[in-house]
């Protein structure tokens, strides 16, 4: 089946890629020249694991193309994915609809055979139907569908969640886009993976609903750890214990320093303003919305009272291993870094950072950070280092050079990735989250 994917930004690259590995013929279109230009060149605008190897692998098949122009990409097709970017608008906390909204016009305006039409961006409750308003306005007489397909991608694992989902959601509201979406994914439900056929409201309800619960787990999370530090108990122990309960798992249950990145934060404020605008407060998302931001302050607190508090810690440096919101990534967007370095240059503490990918990044939001060729470069000299993401190369660190190269052995561990009895035999000024 012919598919336009039209973003070719996070969401849409790697869902068109993979499309196209389940066989479809896939053209994605952006509107971003240079993004384009750099596609058809080989080059993968954002890091994600395995994605050039597959993007690579689809194009030289001939499944997988790239343009500007959303009307030649729909010639033929038999679907339409929108994929562009529903940020937080500024002021109010509503996802900003201009760039969907655009998108629909343009496809109306374009409709050269029956259709269907999917939202793959993360929309509030009811933009099918507005979408559905504009294609429509288009003046079409052919067929069109339009349906609700959210995604459930990780990123750092996004092309494993995409072709191994726990579960592919469908909204739809005709049988005509039942059977294509059933067509499209059919390798997926032949080899047995669930397709959940609800509607289209449900359907966009279910990615908000899933979103907030997640954050809610880690908020949770978080707020035991700060007790288990008081009481004298582990938050690892506590976290395998209720996590073996099959009615609550143990996914989202590691204690650290707030989530960030490109879904959570901007999905609980659409949540929040959807419920408000609904008279339907929603106070447990709005609780956590409200911890999440005060957490990451409070890790960048926990570093200043690790180097003897507010007197001591101002003209000290330290280090930050790890700047993007989580590892295999490159994305910065709402990253508890950002508030933890500010936190420290507002305290007069130096700070240096290095990040695996993250770095070009990081660069622009964190212009008070000296950002250095590597983790032993940002602790030469320092006087603590602080783990705040969890990448595989912090895990190994030598500890004996850092050790060597801190003028303190402090070690600030946001991510608990380290044994404290270890680092304490060794010498090191510990401090954990969640562990007395």
């Amino acid at each position: 089946m012919k598919i336009a994917m039209v973003g070719s930004g996070y969401v849409g690259l790697v869902t068109g890629a993979c499309l196209a590995e389940l066989g479809h013929e896939v053209v994605c279109v952006d509107r971003d020249g240079e993004k384009i230009a750099r596609l058809q060149r080989g080059e993968i605008p954002i890091f994600e694991p395995g994605l050039g190897e597959l993007v690579q692998k689809n194009e030289a098949a001939g499944r997988l193309t790239f343009t500007t122009a959303l009307p030649a990409a729909l010639e033929d097709a038999r679907a339409v994915f929108i994929a562009v970017g529903t940020p937080s608008r500024n002021g109010d906390g509503h996802a900003d609809m201009s760039f969907v909204h655009a998108v629909a016009r343009e496809i109306g305006a374009h409709v050269q055979t029956d259709l269907v039409v999917v939202t793959k961006s993360t929309v509030p409750v009811g933009t099918g139907d507005h979408v559905a308003r504009l294609v429509e306005e288009g003046g079409t007489n052919h067929r069109v569908s339009v349906v609700s397909n959210p995604e459930f991608l990780r990123e750092g694992a996004a092309i494993g969640d995409f072709m191994n989902p726990d579960r592919v959601v469908i909204g739809a509201e005709d049988d005509f886009g039942r059977e294509v979406m059933r067509e499209i994914y059919a390798p997926l439900a032949e080899a047995g993976k669930p397709l959940l056929f609800v509607s289209r409201r449900s359907s966009e309800m279910v990615k908000y609903a899933a979103n907030a619960f997640l954050a809610t787990k880690i908020g949770f999370i978080n707020e035991m750890a700060d007790l288990c530090e008081r009481v004298g108990a582990d938050i690892q122990d506590v976290s395998r214990g209720i996590g073996m309960d099959e009615r609550i798992g143990s996914r989202f249950l590691q204690a650290g320093p707030g989530y960030g990145g490109s879904c959570f934060p901007k999905d609980t404020l659409a949540l929040l303003k959807t419920a408000e605008d609904n008279d339907s407060p929603a106070r447990i998302v709005e609780a956590v919305v409200r911890a999440n931001d005060a957490r990451k302050r409070a890790m960048g607190r926990k570093v200043i009272e690790a180097l003897g508090g507010p007197e001591f810690a101002r003209g000290k440096t330290v280090a930050l291993l790890g700047l993007t919101f989580k590892p295999d990534t490159d994305d910065m967007r709402d990253s508890p870094a950002i508030a933890i370095a500010q936190t420290l240059h507002d305290a007069g503490v130096a700070v240096r950072g290095f990040d695996p990918e993250g770095m070009e990044q990081a660069a622009p939001l964190l212009p008070y950070v000296d950002m250095c060729a590597d983790g032993y470069a940002a602790m030469d000299g320092a006087d603590a280092a602080v783990v705040v993401t969890e990448w595989s190369v912090f895990r190994a660190l030598d500890l004996d050079r850092a050790k060597a190269l801190l003028t303190t052995p402090v070690l600030v561990d946001l991510r608990n990735i380290f044994d404290p009895a270890a680092l304490r035999a060794a010498g090191w000024q510990y401090q954990s989250i969640g562990r007395a």
